[in-house]
């Protein structure tokens, strides 16, 4: 079982290219349906897309090239 550490050492190494180009379109779509919401004064719906796209932005700055 990994400790935080490792984690950490992971997310300092480069992310592969498929990986870093899923976690800007996850953050990218995140961001259109989170203005959208905002826009149609849906705040619990824009406030879970925000969150859920800066998530998946950051866990995929985890996987790492062997």
């Amino acid at each position: 079982m990994k400790n935080v550490k490792d984690y950490w050492e992971d997310y300092k190494k480069p992310t592969p290219e498929k990986f870093r180009k899923l976690g800007d379109a996850l953050l990218s779509v995140s961001l259109f349906i989170t203005s959208a919401a905002i826009y149609g004064d849906q705040k619990f719906v824009a406030e879970i897309s925000l969150i859920c796209g800066i998530a998946g932005k950051f866990l995929t700055n985890l996987f790492k090239s062997e």
